[in-house]
């Protein structure tokens, strides 16, 4: 029996809704596939802009700065955490799922070429309603990016 390598794909989150997008990249992962996301600050976020910082900011009142838990204010990492969030991460198929996963913010000089997927369920150009994106989410709660 041959040890075979996951299959690779690279997909692009502009325009898709954060949690919808989360959801089935977390199911793809517990089935084998290794994931790349790349334009991860693109990604939106269904809601009114104010409820959602508002939101995020009594949520980043919680703990203590050194001690934790640690908030992630890059968009690479809210995204990655969003994923991490709909994984059985203390279980080691949740532990290897979250190893196969990669979130870059911009698309790397690697993946430039290759051809990208779009997850059609969590497509945002049929959101009739407000959303907010990822990176204006992040410039809100400290990101200097």
């Amino acid at each position: 029996m041959a040890n075979k390598e996951p299959r690779e794909t690279v997909i692009d989150a502009e325009g898709l809704i954060l949690g919808r997008m989360a959801s089935q990249v977390a199911k793809r992962l517990l089935n084998g596939e290794k994931i790349i996301i790349v334009n991860a600050e693109k990604a939106i976020i269904s809601g009114k802009r104010l409820s959602i910082l508002r939101e995020k900011q009594e949520f980043l009142q919680v703990g203590h700065f050194r001690k934790g838990p640690l908030h992630p204010r890059r968009p690479d990492r809210i995204v990655k955490k969003a994923i991490r969030g709909m994984l059985p991460r203390k279980k080691p198929r949740g532990k290897d799922a979250l190893k196969r996963l990669k979130v870059y913010i911009g698309v790397p000089k690697d993946y430039e070429g290759v051809e990208k997927e779009k997850i059609s369920e969590a497509d945002g150009r049929d959101l009739r309603g407000p959303y907010i994106k990822v990176s204006e989410l992040a410039r809100n709660i400290g990101w200097k990016g």
